[in-house]
């Protein structure tokens, strides 16, 4: 009997023995576990805490008007600039006991393990925040083990090296919120226009309620779910005491306000232009060896929200309901700060920008830039050429060229240069372009940035090399700055997702040459001021004279057209604007709606713009002089010669002689002459007449 006992207690201290031996092996392999985990947390560092982040757009005053991402809609904010209720409503919702635990709820972790053993699947998480935090940044949402074991690994990581705030404001930057807004800053901006530091204590809570399910909860889907979601959080807030039961109640009966509507007009300010100072921004910082795509940069730009409103006013107002495309572009003289860029009529059914991606022949809006290499090489307003119909040979008599004007009609006479600028005769251009020679042309083609090709050939005096809105405009831009080389620019600044600046362009650097003399410059200015002015009027009306009734400001313009183009471009000392219209795949303009739309369009927006504003004339340089010239001769004017014009020169050209309009079979100038004749010598006659 006692043999048996002792048999008995032997077999219990071998249990005890074999129970203590498992336990400290089990004890040691979690303790090794831990150490083994501790020193590869260690080894492993921080893991990094970089998100995709947006990059906000902001006009020339600040305003947020557009955004770019990456692949997922994001504002990085710190936790100071949310909502407080944002912080509490979660925490209370997602992880009472956040600020206590080291990651890990393990009595939230065991009630999750024993429903998921009894339902035989992964069906009830019990991630805390920190653990959401990690999957939202490293992992998918796949329901299995391993993730689960991965997620636990990263939100140690997190716990070891990130202080509770650091994680909390990383959760909510990242949480899904629906509609593809990340993080809270996003979400408050589409539901509610306005910042996450602005919610009420209700929206607050009723946002929290979204991620538990954005196709379910979300106000925008369902407003009676969100806010039965809504009222539970804020239950649980109360209950926890981080809110009082008055507070709740007042969060209840608040009136939600949804403000989508606002978000949705507000992403799709200038989305042209956007994508212009996108580009510009990203090859400032790849100056700087800096990637764009990092995401989180503030770029302020350029743009001028009431020039932005005119050009797309003047362009929906003036197109006609056909296929036809329109481009338009402003910038500042002074700067070339682009202030509005309209890049076509629909940016959703194609994003194809025609400011800056479209390349058409300019037609006549490139004779500027070929008598401003004409003005430095001897000729002057008043140089008379004979433009008559013409046919060129070039090229050592290889080739031949036979222009024609837009309507066919010549003109009888010799012409001056301020008039054929002004009605926009072919013959002259080329016949300047014959005179001055390829390459003088090139070359100041060249100064202008516009390109004009590279074949020697007298077209090019027409346009017919191709090149965009954005060149075009440039050029002209460098006129209205009174021929100082002006780069155009969307960007005022950059900064990074610090708060620190990148670049900032603080004032245009002039070039230490100019492009033109100041007086060629405003010589040539005056001479674009004629497309106005009907005494230029010949055998084709002056070119603008079809708005000049709506004209309020001076002006300086140029228009060009070819078979499938129509351009405008013209400017005042502050401001130029260019407008292009014609389809997408070179189809002529035919009717009249299609090639009236480009002059509507650019003086809409001019006279918008200058609404209210005092009209600004030209800046007259020293060794200018404006005289009052017979537009037929070019003498100086006179009684006898109506057809009179300010017309401004340099001093040594300005001409001595006057005109006088002599003519045989007039009998006025026969009147004229009798009374200069000696009186004495009729006296007889006149007492018989008497």
């Amino acid at each position: 009997m006692k043999r048996k006992s002792y048999q008995r207690k032997q077999k219990r201290v071998k249990r005890t023995r074999k129970a203590l031996t498992l336990f400290v092996a089990f004890a040691s392999a979690i303790i090794v576990a831990f150490v083994a985990i501790r020193i590869y947390v260690q080894l492993a560092g921080a893991p990094p805490l970089t998100v995709p982040k947006a990059s906000i757009f902001l006009d020339e005053s600040e305003n947020h008007i557009g955004d770019h991402f990456t692949s997922e809609r994001r504002y990085w904010v710190d936790l100071d600039e949310m909502s407080p209720y944002l912080k509490t409503a979660v925490v209370a919702v997602e992880d009472k006991d956040f600020y206590e635990h080291n990651g890990f709820d393990f009595s939230r972790i065991a009630g999750a393990i024993l429903v998921d053993i009894k339902a035989g699947s992964k069906v009830q998480g019990a991630s805390t925040i920190t653990q959401q935090y990690a999957r939202n940044l490293y992992l998918t949402h796949e329901k299995s083990w391993t993730r689960k074991l991965n997620e636990a690994l990263y939100a140690y990581r997190l716990e070891v090296f990130y202080d509770k705030d650091e994680i909390l404001e990383g959760y909510l930057n990242t949480v899904y919120y629906g509609h593809g807004m990340y993080g809270v800053e996003a979400a408050s901006r589409y539901y509610f226009s306005k910042s996450a530091s602005d919610l009420t204590l209700a929206e607050a809570a009723m946002l929290t309620g979204v991620p538990k399910g954005p196709s379910l909860y979300s106000p925008i889907v369902n407003f009676e779910k969100a806010t039965n979601r809504q009222h539970v959080i804020l239950s649980l807030m109360a209950e926890q005491g981080v809110i009082t039961e008055a507070e709740k109640t007042r969060a209840q009966q608040e009136q939600i306000v949804l403000k989508n509507d606002k978000w949705v007009a507000a992403k799709s300010v200038a989305p042209y232009f956007l994508d212009v100072a996108w580009q510009e921004a990203s090859e400032l910082l790849k100056s700087k060896n800096l990637d764009i795509s990092e995401g989180g940069w503030t770029i302020q730009t350029t743009l001028n929200r009431a020039h932005q409103k005119a050009a797309e006013e003047a362009v929906a107002d003036n197109m006609p309901d056909t296929d036809l495309q329109a481009a338009f572009v402003s910038m500042e003289s002074n700067t070339g700060a682009v202030t509005a860029l309209v890049g076509g009529r629909d940016y959703a059914a194609s994003s194809f920008n025609r400011v800056t991606q479209a390349k058409r022949q300019p037609g006549s809006t490139i004779k500027p830039i070929l008598y401003a290499a004409a003005l430095e090489n001897g000729y002057t307003p008043l140089t008379f050429l004979d433009v008559k119909e013409t046919t060129f040979t070039y090229d050592k008599g290889r080739k031949t060229y036979a222009p024609k004007n837009v309507n066919g009609k010549f003109a009888d006479h010799d012409m001056s240069m301020a008039q054929a600028i002004a009605i926009s005769d072919n013959i002259y251009a080329v016949k300047t372009l014959e005179d001055i020679g390829f390459k003088t042309f090139h070359e100041m083609a060249s100064r202008f940035d516009v390109n004009v090709g590279t074949e020697d050939n007298l077209s090019t005096a027409l346009g017919t090399a191709e090149t965009t809105l954005y060149q075009m405009t440039n050029a002209y831009n460098i006129l209205a700055s009174q021929g100082q080389k002006i780069a155009p620019t969307t960007i005022v600044s950059i900064k990074d997702a610090d708060g620190n600046i990148i670049y900032e362009n603080k004032e245009v650097e002039k070039a230490t040459e100019p492009v033109l003399s100041k007086k060629d410059a405003y010589i040539l200015t005056e001479m674009m001021t004629g497309m106005f002015d009907p005494v230029f009027s010949d055998y084709s009306p002056a070119t603008g004279i079809a708005i000049r009734s709506r004209m309020t400001h001076t002006y300086a313009a140029k228009s060009g057209s070819t078979n499938s183009d129509q351009w405008l471009i013209g400017y005042t000392p502050n401001l130029t604007a260019g407008v292009w219209n014609g389809y997408d795949q070179g189809k002529n303009l035919s009717a009249k709606e299609d090639m009236a739309a480009t002059k509507q369009i650019w003086i809409d927006f001019m006279e918008t713009v200058n609404s209210g504003t005092k009209n600004q004339d030209f800046t007259k340089p020293k060794g200018v002089k404006g005289v009052v010239v017979d537009i037929e001769t070019g003498k100086l004017a006179s009684d006898a010669c109506p057809k009179q014009r300010l017309v401004y020169l340099n001093s040594e050209d300005v001409p001595t002689e006057k005109c006088s309009n002599f003519d045989v079979l007039d009998s006025s100038t026969w009147g004229e002459i009798w009374n200069m004749l000696p009186f004495s010598l009729f006296k007889g006659d006149n007492k018989n007449e008497q």
